[in-house]
């Protein structure tokens, strides 16, 4: 048996990390002695050598979980994924050394493209096999095909504002990575339209407490609602950032103000967005 300690010079993998696979179930020891160490046998090593392959493979942690607690399931998939993931991670990669390459030739522009055309591709697809019938018909009244409408997002990708944009959302999700598994796995319409419509009563809610302090609990309770909602439907561990950044464009953003006052009534983006900024500072 050998301790965490030991493990952990075995295996270069901090004592804290050991700990945390503890935690999250990952990795657990073979036995706790009653002074409460952790020990760990040659199974349990063997068990931790695939694990550290699977992170070398870049592998989420709770992908490599799934595949640690069910040896029988068919991971090709998984793998499959993470090498698509990579791929994209080294195109980006070797569009930016080509750059760096121009700049030393005396070429000043960097291509720092946040999605490139393969990623956008990507994002339609699982746009699309997550949408029903009826809403691929809005899209293809709108552009005449579906075929069309990709065309025109890889068109718009390329504008700068755009981009931004695209960089304003991998922010929030904190890597590019999630920003893309979180339209990949979006979830059913339904569910999505469920979701809306219950953010849109939170709003009417929190609107019509026009001149009651925003740090009041009614409020705040609202806005707990809210934050717990945004995280169920955007699929994101922390809404902090896209919130604030929702409250600033109705504060700010006239056509995002007017939008919103003419649904809730004068004055509801600049409360609401008080409300939002309240909460989370």
């Amino acid at each position: 048996m050998k301790t965490v300690k030991e493990v952990s010079d075995l295996t270069g993998i901090s004592v804290r990390t050991l700990h945390y696979y503890d935690e999250i179930g990952l990795f657990k020891p073979t036995e706790v002695s009653d002074a409460g160490y952790r020990l760990y046998d040659n199974e349990a090593l063997s068990k931790l050598q695939q694990i550290l392959i699977f992170r070398e493979l870049d592998l989420p942690l709770a992908d490599i979980r799934i595949i640690m607690d069910h040896p029988d399931v068919d991971y090709t998939s998984i793998l499959e994924k993470q090498r698509e993931l990579l791929k994209l991670k080294r195109e980006r990669l070797d569009r930016i050394i080509s750059s760096i390459d121009n700049m030393l030739k005396g070429d000043q522009n960097m291509d720092f493209t946040v999605f490139d055309e393969t990623e956008i591709k990507t994002m339609f697809a699982d746009m699309l096999a997550n949408m029903n019938e009826e809403q691929k018909q809005i899209f293809i009244d709108h552009y005449g095909s579906l075929e069309a409408w990709e065309e025109h997002m890889l068109k718009r990708a390329s504008d700068e504002d755009v981009q931004k944009n695209y960089a304003k959302v991998i922010e929030w999700y904190g890597g590019k990575e999630a920003a893309m598994a979180s339209v990949k796995e979006s979830r059913g319409s339904e569910i999505i339209t469920a979701y809306q419509k219950r953010i849109g009563e939170i709003q009417r809610k929190i609107a019509g407490m026009r001149g009651t302090d925003v740090n009041d609990f009614a409020v705040r309770q609202l806005m707990g609602e809210y934050d717990f909602v945004a995280k169920q439907l955007y699929q994101i561990e922390d809404p902090k950032l896209m919130m604030l950044d929702i409250a600033r464009g109705y504060r700010e953003n006239r056509e995002m103000r007017e939008g919103f006052d003419s649904v809730y009534g004068e004055g509801a983006a600049e409360y609401v967005g008080e409300a939002i900024m309240a909460f989370y500072r």
